[in-house]
């Protein structure tokens, strides 16, 4: 199946910079939020394959949804798109981050050691196919990063072989490898390593790494 549209749902930065970056690989892009006046400017700047909508439009536009929201609004906003998630490749950005500030430069997630944020989205929506992917790095470097020819690596985890093969064209696409570990339950190693990326950022403002996968 080869992917044309793409839906994006969130209006932060993490949702803009990925509905940015596949407009200009060609893929028709919709955003969408709950108040979808607010992405008129981005939509009337973005080009003739922007649109925007409802969770619940961009859900049923996209024939793959990108899920790009605070970790604490992600179980809404799967509500709100509804049934159109059915059958679908959900590419899952988000993290279980709390509302309380970093204590020494360290984030509190708002999850259990043996469950993940995505776990219990896909308790929600039985019937989507989520894989999780950027998650582990800031929406700066999503996009095609320049790391001097090397390309990082994206971990990524889900119960669908065909939809984490959709989602490895696009991180390829992006300028990344992928790290496959796994079914959902991979989300419980993976949703963590925002906690481990954000901190060189809040004890020494840096906010430009990724990861990268060595081998011998």
């Amino acid at each position: 199946m080869t992917i044309q549209r793409i839906g994006v749902i969130g209006s932060g930065s993490v949702g803009e910079t990925l509905a940015d970056g596949l407009l200009k690989h060609g893929y028709q892009v919709m955003r969408g939020s709950r108040d979808p006046s607010k992405l008129e400017d981005w939509r009337a700047g973005a080009g003739a394959g922007a649109s925007v909508g409802t969770p619940a439009d961009t859900a049923a536009f996209g024939e793959l949804i990108i899920l790009a929201v605070k970790g604490t609004a992600a179980e809404n906003a799967v509500r709100l798109a509804g049934n159109d998630l059915m059958g679908k490749t959900v590419i899952d950005t988000t993290n279980p981050i709390g509302d309380d500030p970093p204590q020494n430069g360290i984030l509190r997630l708002f999850t259990e050691q043996n469950d993940s944020l995505m776990e219990q989205l896909q308790k929600v929506a039985p019937g989507a196919h989520f894989v999780k992917a950027f998650s582990c790095v800031g929406s700066g470097t999503m996009v095609n990063p320049d790391f001097g020819g090397e390309r990082p690596t994206m971990f990524v985890c889900g119960n669908d072989t065909a939809s984490k093969a959709r989602v490895k064209v696009i991180l390829d696409q992006l300028g990344w490898d992928m790290e496959d570990i796994g079914g959902v339950e991979g989300a419980r190693a993976i949703e963590p390593l925002c906690v481990l990326w954000c901190a060189p950022g809040f004890l020494r403002n840096e906010w430009t790494h990724a990861y990268r996968v060595l081998r011998r």
